[in-house]
């Protein structure tokens, strides 16, 4: 003999909520990001690096290494 279970389908859906709040928050923060992020970064300008005028390089390089017993 075949037992059927029949369950009823439940009342509220309460996963549908929280996907709409977590896009709410996710453009909420978007929204505070380009308000107050984008001005910010835009203030601080181009980084500067100090860069010497000559560089120094020697004609010979004596790559061998001595070693002792």
């Amino acid at each position: 003999m075949t037992t059927v279970i029949n369950n009823s389908t439940p009342a509220t859906d309460n996963g549908s909520n929280g996907l709409v709040i977590g896009i709410f928050v996710l453009i909420v923060l978007g929204l505070i990001f380009f308000y107050f992020g984008i001005p910010t970064i835009r203030r601080l300008g181009p980084l500067q690096t100090n860069i010497p005028a000559q560089v120094v390089v020697p004609n010979k390089i004596d790559v061998n290494v001595k070693q002792t017993p």
